[in-house]
């Protein structure tokens, strides 16, 4: 493992990196698209299968934490990211065929965002076990721009290609993806055998959560991330059926939009450095929650105005604010937990968040029912105020600066 040169592992594990999220943004942009104007879903069938996409960020993100702790990271993420590839090109026989149902796109969609789990969570461990820690943090940077460049051009090329060929190319150019991904994964240098860490990660999780329910630091931090996601996966789960159906969107500008997003993301933490240097703690961590709120009045306002420019500057708002709350929120949790009820209390937070997803997609199912997408336009918007409501009347928006926060630590234990 060490005699491989750390630049070629570096960059074996950043373009394995760039074309699995490359693959699964593409898909997260082209399922629901090709669900609209290939299967002409209903609203609430919209939301329905959105829900079962993310159905495996809650039910799959503990079993393969233990299994990733447990077994070869390299070996686990090649076969379940093979389970995405054969999903993906069951998708594209399925359509080239015309022989596409909604519960084989729903049982597909489910196998894809397996893959996507399970590699999401064994990557820092395969990254950390075959690349030597001095250059960890070079390693680190490469994944996550590439992360970035997925999370910008994924979903505008997966929106692209969904409006071809009743969406064919977009799954095909996904398979190839994730295959390419299985290929540089290969060549990495194997991991040597270990022993189980012995971790207990429901015990873990329920020490997590005890810190953060009696800590008036991180409660309101968790509560705000749980109406966020929430909120924007219930936007999400009818967006492509609202976009498509009442704002007379093609299939690419839906790709488009989403790929605003990941542009947001990106200017966001450029500009990182230079919020912070002007703007006290408190109004960073504010920053996120009143973008998201902003961004779903924008939204709201399409009801009335039917103006597609602000689709695109809400989702550019969407994405900018949250990298700033990421940041800055990440900080605040690492300065004041214990060293030792770090993972715990990151292992709570994670479930918390997602298990958001399938609510807020369930949720849009049942509105979509009842009310009709508006319903869930506005419905979204007050989630997306009661997070902001939350975050603003908190303790955590009274910070004045980092250096304020050392003086938490043992006020945190009180």
């Amino acid at each position: 493992m060490q005699n491989a040169n750390s630049n070629d592992l570096i960059r074996h594990m950043s373009y394995s990196n760039l074309a699995a999220q490359f693959s699964e943004q593409m898909s997260i942009a082209a399922i629901p698209i090709i669900a609209v104007i290939v299967l002409h879903v209903s609203a609430e069938q919209s939301a329905t299968l959105q829900a079962i996409n993310t159905l495996p960020f809650l039910l799959l993100s503990i079993p393969a934490g233990i299994l990733a702790d447990r077994y070869r990271r390299k070996q686990l993420m090649i076969k379940t990211e093979l389970i995405r590839a054969v999903a993906l090109l069951m998708l594209f026989l399925l359509i080239y065929s015309e022989n596409l149902r909604i519960y084989e796109l729903a049982i597909l969609s489910f196998a894809i965002a397996t893959g996507t789990v399970f590699y999401s969570v064994a990557t820092p461990a395969l990254v950390a076990s075959v690349v030597e820690r001095e250059h960890l943090i070079a390693a680190n940077r490469k994944l996550e721009i590439s992360r970035s460049v997925a999370f910008t051009a994924g979903p505008s090329l997966g929106g692209i290609l969904a409006g071809w060929a009743s969406g064919t190319f977009a799954f095909i150019a996904a398979f190839l993806l994730s295959i390419t991904s299985i290929f540089y994964l290969y060549n990495l240098p194997n991991e040597k055998p270990r022993e189980p860490s012995g971790r207990n990660l429901i015990k873990e999780m329920l020490d997590g959560m005890h810190f953060i329910l009696h800590n008036k630091y991180l409660r309101p931090v968790v509560a705000t991330a749980f109406f966020f996601n929430t909120s924007w996966y219930l936007f999400l789960s009818v967006f492509a059926y609202y976009a498509i159906n009442e704002l007379n969107f093609s299939a690419p500008y839906v790709g488009i939009a989403l790929g605003f997003f990941g542009a947001g993301m990106i200017v966001g933490a450029l500009f990182y450095p230079y919020i912070s240097d002007r703007t006290v703690f408190g109004r960073q961590i504010l920053l996120g929650p009143a973008c998201a709120l902003f961004s779903s009045l924008l939204m709201a306002s399409t009801l009335l105005t039917h103006n597609n420019v602000i689709v695109f500057i809400a989702f550019f708002f969407f994405g900018f604010g949250p990298i700033i709350w990421t940041i800055s929120t990440t900080t605040l949790r690492q300065v004041i937990t214990p060293t030792g009820l770090i993972a715990r209390v990151s292992s709570f937070i994670l479930t918390v968040t997602f298990g958001a997803r399938p609510l807020g997609a369930a949720i849009g199912a049942g509105l979509s029912a009842t009310l009709g997408v508006r319903g869930c336009m506005i419905a979204s918007a007050i989630g997306f105020t009661i997070q902001a409501a939350i975050i603003i009347f908190s303790h955590p928006a009274r910070l004045t600066s980092i250096s304020s926060i050392h003086s938490l630590e043992e006020e945190s234990t009180n």
